[in-house]
């Protein structure tokens, strides 16, 4: 039976990397790109509160997320590795604990921004708080 991963993506190459990393551990794996979409964000982002603007926001943020898996698809193709791929809506550490759990995947693969020191404390992290969430194994690559 093939092992089945969450990759969380934000078009970056640490999300590159973490599948990259999940196609060389594991042999055939089954894997879920998954792309969250934080609709706090948007509010932050000077959005209006036009009732008309979330069904734009979130056909906007299904196109971008298009482009996001773009690349994961063409390097999952090459390795000949089932993908698909999600995008759910949420607070993104909060979202991608309860899409993994939900979905009874065998572990959540990601990268990490690598921060450390104030810019770790003063920003957060995902991937930490991913990690102290997730009753499922979580591997976070640099």
């Amino acid at each position: 039976m093939n092992r089945r991963f969450v990759v969380p993506t934000d078009g970056s190459d640490r999300a590159r990397h973490a599948f990259s990393y999940v196609v060389e551990m594991f042999p055939n794996p089954d894997v879920t790109a998954l792309h969250v979409v934080d609709p706090v964000e948007a509010g932050y982002g000077g959005q209006t509160d036009d009732p008309g603007h979330a069904s734009d926001w979130r056909d906007t943020e299904g196109t971008n997320a298009d482009g996001t898996f773009e690349v994961i698809r063409d390097l999952a193709a090459e390795a000949e590795v089932t993908l698909s791929t999600r995008v759910v809506e949420g607070q993104p550490a909060e979202a991608i604990v309860a899409f993994a759990e939900e979905g009874e995947f065998d572990g959540i693969v990601m990268g990490s921004q690598g921060r450390s020191g104030v810019s770790r404390v003063l920003l957060g992290s995902v991937a930490e708080s991913v990690v102290g969430n997730s009753s499922i194994p979580v591997t976070v690559v640099r």
